[in-house]
């Protein structure tokens, strides 16, 4: 199978930053680098107008590694483009001219309704909005980016100078910050804002936010909730765990900035301009939640590089999260008809108890994932393959879900056999109590019914369930013999009758 290696560099007002992806002829790309220098090609611009010769010299170096970095990993295609510093500062071109000698390849300056549509191509392909309105949101250290997306057409976007370095240089320049240097930067941001939606301005429920800015704020607030997930890609933040954290920081000065849990000590000095800028855009939009994308510009660029070298087809279907765990389980060489008939089953059960257990959509999702990725462990070894397939599931990139779907769908997978969910588990024990009830009950459905295809040959279906005073009785529905699927689901029915409190009674 013929692959490419693509890089994308980002040159910002905080960082340049750049990764390489390998694709293979399907369109399908791996990150097999993620580079990143804090230049800070931003500092003190808000004074000057120019890039500081530190800066600049700053820039310089990081550009003569990544030109080796992406020699040695024989790259054949590179998108280089610089954003809201350089098109800002008097000497941006300047720069650009010996960044792209030291890169040896062109970069170009591009403007802020560029990057906004390369932010929009990165939200699309993450994230699955079809059916609602949704502002996507970049914020960098010199521009914010907004859209305003219905479904998957963006209606409109805007390029705002109100990134997390320049407020900072322009506003915040206190340690610790004054309340009244606050103040004027919150009515900062709303002028901006209003002079923009100077008509009816959308109301949205949810932001899809990308940026450094918006990554530490998730790392921040999984500290808060001494959550542990393997990615904050499609992390969730509620607005209100943002006006928390805000609340906490204020007080701080940069050296008891430097320590806060989640929080990268090289973003100390301009967290707090970044969180009071997306507070104040979260409540003129009143949206009450933030989803994470950890993607952003750099995505945009290889997407866009993938069609431009017809990598990727001009139209595609739209991606949903169940083709995504389908291609995530053929790529582990999974069963294939055994882990349908199994999720089949689960999801026949499922029905029976939702109304009585108030079982949302949201969990049928997660069963169903759940069940067609449970055995996807044996493509690691058949020994403890329970415990490899919640560790292939949590670390997969599966479309549509949220860092907590996924560690939930991989613990439902991981109890399909062998011991029931213990305290002693750490990824079990970390969730609340709520969820840690959602991962024993799914996970007896699903234990349950991979017991009743015990030989793998999808004999028995369960065609009816009956929860009396003293048991749930299933009724099956067998093509032949179905002794050995019944003794299957015996063995495997005590997660399901401890989470449901009720004997298994097979009809």
């Amino acid at each position: 199978m013929k692959k490419s290696r693509l890089a994308a560099i980002d040159i910002g007002t905080n960082s340049i930053r750049c990764i390489v992806v390998e694709v293979d002829s399907q369109g399908r790309f791996m990150v097999l680098d993620d580079e990143k220098a804090a230049v800070r090609l931003g500092e003190n611009m808000a004074a000057s107008g120019a890039i500081s010769p530190p800066a600049f010299a700053r820039a310089v170096d990081a550009m003569s590694r990544i030109r080796k970095l992406i020699d040695g990993l024989k790259v054949s295609e590179v998108e280089a483009v610089a954003t809201s510093a350089v098109r800002s500062a008097s000497n941006g071109v300047e720069l650009v001219g010996v960044l792209t000698r030291e890169l040896g390849r062109e970069i170009r300056i591009i403007s802020g309704e560029e990057e906004a549509d390369l932010v929009a191509i990165s939200a699309r392909h993450n994230f699955d909005m079809s059916g609602k309105r949704y502002m996507i949101i970049d914020i960098g250290g010199g521009s914010v980016e907004i859209m305003s997306a219905v479904a998957n057409l963006v209606e409109s976007c805007y390029s705002l100078q109100l990134g997390a370095v320049l407020m900072t240089d322009r506003f915040l320049l206190s340690d610790p910050v004054k309340e009244t240097e606050i103040d004027k930067l919150r009515r900062h941001v709303r002028v901006e804002l209003k002079n923009i939606f100077t008509d009816e301005k959308p109301i949205v429920q949810s932001f899809i936010s990308s940026g450094g800015t918006i990554t530490a704020l998730a790392s921040m607030v999984m500290s808060m909730r001494r959550q542990v997930f393997s990615s904050l890609h499609g992390f969730e933040v509620l607005r209100s765990e943002i006006v928390h954290l805000l609340a906490m920081l204020v007080r701080k000065d940069i050296k008891a900035l430097r320590s806060v849990p989640g929080l990268n000590p090289d973003r100390a000095d301009i967290i707090v301009a970044g969180l009071v800028v997306i507070d104040e855009l979260m409540k003129f939009f009143s949206a009450n939640i933030m989803l994470v994308n950890e993607r952003g510009i750099r995505e945009g660029l290889i997407i866009r590089c993938m069609k431009r070298l017809q990598l990727l087809p001009e139209s595609s279907v739209q991606r949903t999260w169940k083709a995504s765990v389908l291609e995530f389980a053929r790529s582990c060489h999974f069963d294939e008809p055994h882990s349908r008939h199994v999720a089949k089953i689960a999801l026949n059960i499922f029905d029976e108890l939702a109304k009585e257990f108030k079982l949302k959509k949201t969990d049928r999702k997660l069963l169903e994932a759940a069940a067609l990725l449970h055995d996807v462990g044996y493509f690691i070894s058949y020994n403890s393959h329970h415990k490899h397939s919640h560790h292939l599931i949590r670390h997969a990139d599966l479309f549509g879900f949220t860092p907590r779907e996924r560690e939930m769908t991989a613990l439902i997978a991981r109890y399909h056999r062998k011991s029931l969910p213990k305290k002693k588990h750490d990824e079990f024990a970390r969730l609340d109590a709520k969820d840690q009830l959602m991962v024993c009950q799914l996970g007896g459905v699903l234990r349950l019914a991979d017991g009743l295809d015990r030989r793998r040959s999808g004999l028995v279906e369960v065609v009816a369930l009956r929860h009396d005073d003293s048991a749930y009785r299933l009724r099956l529905l067998g093509t032949e013999d179905i002794s050995v699927e019944i003794f299957g689901g015996n063995a495997k029915k005590d997660l399901f009758e401890k989470s449901f409190a009720g004997n298994v009674v097979f009809e």
